[in-house]
């Protein structure tokens, strides 16, 4: 009968000791919720991902039904004029001087 409940709880250790591991090792709950992470982000990004090409598919069909803006658009991206017309190309704003990184000058 000693023996026989010895074994039982021999066997139960180890099962313990194999769980502890399993759950704690590198396939374990850490790597689970890390994944769950991951898996959360890449959703993130497929929605956002859906989101740009339903904006941009819209836009497609704003352009093949709508003339005016059509050719607004081809005007813009291959920089044409119509006659009469003028462009003006401004410089960009300047840039703010950057701090003298050396310090003040010195006092003589």
């Amino acid at each position: 009968m000693l023996g026989r409940r010895a074994g039982y709880t021999v066997v139960l250790g180890l099962l313990v000791m194999y769980g502890v591991v399993a759950l704690r090792g590198p396939r374990g709950i850490p790597a689970l919720l890390e994944k769950r992470r991951e898996i959360r982000q890449l959703e993130e990004q497929n929605a956002t991902a859906a989101a740009e090409i339903e904006r941009r598919r819209e836009r497609i069909e704003r352009l093949q039904h709508n003339g005016p803006e059509q050719e607004m658009e081809i005007r813009k991206q291959l920089k044409l004029l119509r006659p009469g017309e003028t462009t003006f190309i401004l410089p960009d704003a300047p840039k703010p001087a950057a701090p003298n990184k050396s310090g003040p000058p010195a006092e003589q």
